[in-house]
């Protein structure tokens, strides 16, 4: 069986505004990408994150933004490439739904390594920073607070 997971979390904001922080580079370099974003979410587009604690910038291909209620981005798995190959690409997915009660529920869903330990491996670390960038996100729309800063380093 292929590795995949989905995470998710519930923000005390308005879809909206979630979804907008996760689009807009700027947003997105206070709380997640602490060495910051270029380029705006937005379908077709290829943007770049770069982070403090895992140096150098990582390319994002955006296969579908929908706002405010979709996310789907493709970049190079984390999992070791044999000499010769191309890295394999891993397909995130951000949903972004209404509740009841005013806050807005994101799931994030990534597929796309390999059945092998390293791609095993590769997922749950992947699986790890998704869940921390949800209560990132969270400490930064609800209280302006930067989560991810030092977080792995």
């Amino acid at each position: 069986m292929e590795p995949q997971f989905s995470v998710f979390g519930h923000v005390g904001q308005p879809v909206a505004e979630v979804y907008e922080a996760v689009a807009d580079p700027a947003q997105l370099s206070h709380y997640f990408t602490t060495g910051g974003a270029r380029g705006r979410v937005a379908t077709g587009a290829t943007v770049y994150w770069d982070f403090h604690d895992f140096p150098g910038e990582f390319p994002v291909q955006i296969i579908e933004a929908t706002a405010p209620e979709r996310i789907v981005l493709e970049w190079d798995s984390n999992e070791p490439v044999p000499e010769g190959e191309s890295p394999r690409r891993t397909r995130v997915t951000f949903a972004f739904s209404a509740t009841d009660d005013g806050r807005t529920r994101v799931e994030i869903t990534e597929t796309g390594w390999a059945a092998t330990d390293d791609g095993f491996r590769a997922s749950y670390g992947n699986c790890m920073g998704w869940s921390q960038m949800l209560c990132a996100l969270k400490a930064w729309l609800e209280y302006g607070i930067n989560l991810r800063e030092g977080m792995y380093r």
